[in-house]
């Protein structure tokens, strides 16, 4: 069975760190993905990263979050820095089978699987 289960959200001050795990259980997946959503905001990715460990950003988050993965622990990581406010969401990871990660993979709508969500507040 496909499993995502996100853990490491939290409220951290403006400046501070955090890290967010994904464990993925049941398959391997070719693309990888970090998504957050706020409240009345749409869902927005944030970063994504396929099998062959290449990474993409978003412009708000580049030179301060890193995804990364341990295949054989099947975890996917969020190290978060520099936190801001506006950084508050709730986070996703989500990911796709047989297909590595493209232009395309900083959108929603192509992943298969998603995680239930991981919370993160930032206060200024």
């Amino acid at each position: 069975q496909v499993q995502l289960v996100e853990s490491g959200g939290g409220s951290v001050q403006a400046g501070g760190s955090l890290r967010l795990s994904c464990g993925a259980f049941g398959y391997t997946y070719n693309c990888m993905g970090w998504f957050r959503q706020a409240p009345g905001k749409e869902r927005e990715g944030v970063a994504s990263i396929d099998s062959d460990g290449r990474a993409r950003y978003a412009d708000s988050v580049k030179g301060r979050f890193i995804i990364s993965q341990d295949n054989d622990k099947n975890t996917l990581y969020l190290q978060m820095n520099s936190l801001k406010p506006e950084d508050t969401a709730m986070y996703y990871c989500a990911a796709r089978a047989w297909l590595q990660c493209g232009t395309w993979s900083l959108s929603p709508g192509p992943y298969n699987y998603w995680g239930q969500g991981t919370q993160v507040t930032v206060s200024s």
